[in-house]
């Protein structure tokens, strides 16, 4: 009773788009149901625990996740705040422009960890 499954993966899990993952879960792992209503995190977990691949570095890991979650949360929170700004406010909206730019290359830091 073999469950073993096939996957010619060209990047590790861990540095796939969602859109990839998605993809792959559809295609080759047919024990995820509702993958593509699934985030990156969740999605990434559940093909983890059907290739039994556990977590080695868990916690660390974890620990700039949340990080990072609460950084994308301010980033939308910037956004919406730009969008309401009136197009004559240029100093403004690219002050919140230069910072949202600032904040998502710490997301990318930190997830590069």
């Amino acid at each position: 009773m073999s469950n073993e499954i096939n996957l010619d993966l060209k990047k590790p899990l861990d540095k796939m788009t969602s859109k990839e993952l998605k993809q792959l879960a559809m295609d080759k792992i047919p024990q995820i149901t509702g993958a593509s209503g699934m985030d990156k995190e969740s999605l990434l977990s559940a093909i983890k625990e059907v290739l039994g691949i556990t977590e080695e570095e868990g916690s660390a890991k974890k620990a700039y996740q949340d990080q990072i979650k609460s950084i994308k949360q301010t980033i939308k929170e910037l956004q919406a705040k730009k969008l309401d700004l009136p197009k004559k406010e240029k100093q403004a909206r690219e002050a919140l422009r230069k910072k949202i730019h600032s904040l998502k290359k710490r997301t990318r830091r930190l997830s590069a960890h």
